[in-house]
């Protein structure tokens, strides 16, 4: 929710005050003026958003003007421009993934805010708002984040052997994106330490460092995020660094009581009204929901993991994280099973 305070500000939904910038647009002696928030908005995947997007007229029109409204998403590290809405009128249209979640909130005069419903990982990024008066048009910029967590992640054969396209696959058979360079920063930012190079979205290989290393680029090194640059996306063979966005449903550890295999507790997760959880939705829980529990379970890519977020002995590593047994050997019958039930 947004609402109105003094100067041209708004309020955000936790009633912070939200900087707007405007880009004026002259003609016949009148400025076409667009006002967008300065301020980057964050939301949680499946949440719904409204992206402001103001306009006036300097000196003001005693009477309205037809215009002509569109929202598209910019490009981000080569991929293409994607049309959102465009609305004349009554009439608007909206594109592609966006059909049937978006609209144009229009709660007061010349408000063209974009309404973004059941949001996804792949939302995020900056958005334009163009407002088009005859053969003038000024726009301006909106940036929507989600809150989300980091991991890195490694095909199960081992390190350094996905190609960026294996990349992207393997963070979205995980319930993830790709992570862009701001979101791995952020998670240096607060605590992310990892000394396997892996791909961001920009098709560019690093790692974050918070404890400087002799195997980890050396002890000359300042803490920070490394980065060994641009790669080729088909013939350079690294590990990736994926984004999971907030849960929408349920993981949990599923109480049986005998350890499984990895077919088993597929199929357990399945009796108990669930499937077995993603890599990136067991992240995603420890991160948001607080999930804890030092025992080892299956998860779907057939790795073996458990989350813990109050470290204590006989549970691993003294700081809190999820941690990994690898790929073991789907036949063992060593661990149970986290599932994961949608809302």
């Amino acid at each position: 929710m947004w609402g109105r305070i003094m100067d041209d500000r708004w309020t955000d939904s936790e009633g912070q005050a939200v900087l707007f910038r405007g880009q004026r647009g002259v003609f016949n002696g009148v400025r076409l003026v667009v006002e967008t928030p300065e301020e980057t908005l964050f939301s949680y995947r499946g949440a719904n958003v409204t992206l402001p997007c103001h306009y006036h007229y300097e000196p003001a029109l005693l009477s309205p003007r037809p215009v002509r409204i569109k929202w598209w998403k910019l490009s981000e590290n080569g991929a293409p421009e994607q049309d959102v809405l465009v609305a004349i009128g009554l009439r608007h249209r909206s594109f592609g993934d966006y059909r049937g979640r978006v609209c144009l909130r229009q709660d007061r005069e010349r408000e063209v805010s974009l309404q973004i419903g059941d949001l996804r990982p792949e939302d995020y990024g900056r958005y334009r708002c163009e407002v088009i008066d005859g053969l003038e048009d000024e726009s301006g910029l909106v940036e929507l984040e989600l809150r989300g967590v980091v991991f890195p992640y490694q095909h199960p054969q081992g390190r350094y052997l996905l190609n960026f396209r294996e990349a992207q696959r393997a963070c979205e058979e995980q319930d993830a994106v790709v992570a862009s360079f701001e979101q791995l920063f952020r998670a240096w930012e607060e605590g992310l330490d990892w000394c396997n190079a892996g791909w961001l979205q920009d098709a560019s290989v690093q790692y974050p460092v918070t404890l400087a290393r002799q195997p980890c680029g050396g002890l000359g090194l300042a803490p920070g995020v490394r980065s060994y640059g641009p790669r080729h996306r088909r013939l350079h063979r690294y590990d990736v660094f994926c984004f999971s966005a907030a849960l929408k449903g349920q993981v949990y550890y599923l109480d049986h009581p005998e350890k499984l295999t990895l077919a088993e507790a597929k199929e357990a997760c399945q009796e108990d009204g669930a499937r077995i959880a993603k890599v990136g939705q067991l992240f995603a829980a420890w991160k948001f929901r607080g999930l804890d529990r030092c025992d080892a379970g299956w998860l779907a890519d057939g790795s073996a993991r458990y989350p813990v977020v109050h470290p204590r002995p006989n549970c691993g590593p003294l700081e809190p994280g999820v941690r990994s047994f690898g790929f073991p050997d789907p036949r063992s019958r060593r661990y149970g099973v986290y599932c994961y039930r949608p809302r």
